[in-house]
Order: C-alpha cells, then structure tokens, then sequence
C-alpha cells in the first residue's frame, strides 16, 4: 500500500492536482476538507462543530481528523494507496499518522509539497470563495488567518518530513500541467 501526502498552503492547487494524481496512479484521495464538508452538510455534530471552527479560519481538533482518517483506511482496502490532502497539519498530526501506519507496517512513502506566494495564496482563495461559493473562503480576514495558521502551524511539517528524507518540494506557481507533470516526476 503507498500513502502520499499532498503538502501546501491552502489555495496551492492541492484539490486540482490531487484529481490528476489519483487517476493516473489509481490512489484513493483522502481530503480532509471534503470529508470535513461532508459532515457539516449532513448536520452532524461533528459537522456543526467543524463548521463554526472552519468559518472562524481554526483548525478541526486532532482527534476528530484522526478518527475520520483512520476509518478512511480501514474500509478501503482494495485501493493501490491513499493520496492525503489537507492531513497532516501540525507536526502532532504527522507523528499520530506515522503511528497509525507504523502499527500496520507502514510508512508515508512520499510528500509532495507544492510551494506558492502569500500573494498568490490570497488571490487564489478569494477567486475559489467565487467560483464554488464556498463562505469560509470568502472573508478576507478569514483568509489572512488562514495564512497565519498554515506558516504557525503546517509550515514546520516541512522540516520534519525533510528529515526523514520523503519530502520533495514543487513550485506551484507554473501552470496546472507544469504542476502535475513535475509531481509524475516524484511519483513515478
């Protein structure tokens, strides 16, 4: 089984090349943020809960990602692999999944970072909150926190999965080909 993980700031392109990178290398997508819509669609209380955290630019609790990941995996094992998106977030989360797939014998074969400007982040979400309606992508304090989050918080996974010498970094500001074909790169 391969687990890949789809690194990057929000607005980078992960949900875009995530759809590519799963039907070339037939991987099951695991994106945190849609299993995360799921539940608030259904008004569940785990999606309530997500929903006044997501709409205030906070992350969702650990244990509650974690859960829904570790579920992810267990009713899927027909798949080649899993493609994370959006998970880990915080160097806690990484080391519960490490310990999650080390119990089974497994590992995070690969981290795929794709790497863009503040700017361009700002610009990219403000248009997603168009495009898609998405409300929790259309305040732009929401947004600003959301960039503050994933350099306080997210920005450290960098450094911890360099050291374990899986991480490969992708400049996302090239087209959304350029993008895909740099990560077949990584991949193949």
């Amino acid at each position: 089984m391969k687990y890949y993980i789809l690194f990057g700031p929000p607005g980078a392109g992960k949900g875009t090349q995530a759809k590519f990178i799963v039907e070339k290398f037939n991987l099951m997508h695991i994106s945190t943020g849609d299993l995360l819509r799921k539940e608030m669609a259904a008004g569940t209380p785990l999606g309530l809960q997500a929903k006044q955290l997501i709409e205030g630019g906070n992350l969702v609790p650990d244990e509650v990602v974690v859960g829904m990941i570790k579920s992810t995996f267990a009713s899927n094992k027909d798949v080649n692999g899993f493609l994370l998106d959006g998970f880990p977030r915080t160097i806690a989360q990484a080391e519960k999944l490490d310990q999650m797939l080390g119990e089974q014998g497994e590992k995070v074969d690969k981290v795929i970072s794709l790497a863009i400007k503040d700017e361009t982040i700002f610009k990219r979400i403000a248009n997603r909150a168009l495009i898609e309606g998405r409300k929790d992508d259309a305040d732009p304090a929401t947004i600003q926190n959301r960039i503050d989050t994933y350099h306080q918080k997210t920005e450290p996974l960098i450094g911890y999965y360099k050291e374990k010498g899986n991480y490969c970094e992708i400049p996302g500001e090239q087209t959304i080909e350029e993008v895909f074909s740099c990560i077949c790169k990584e991949l193949e």
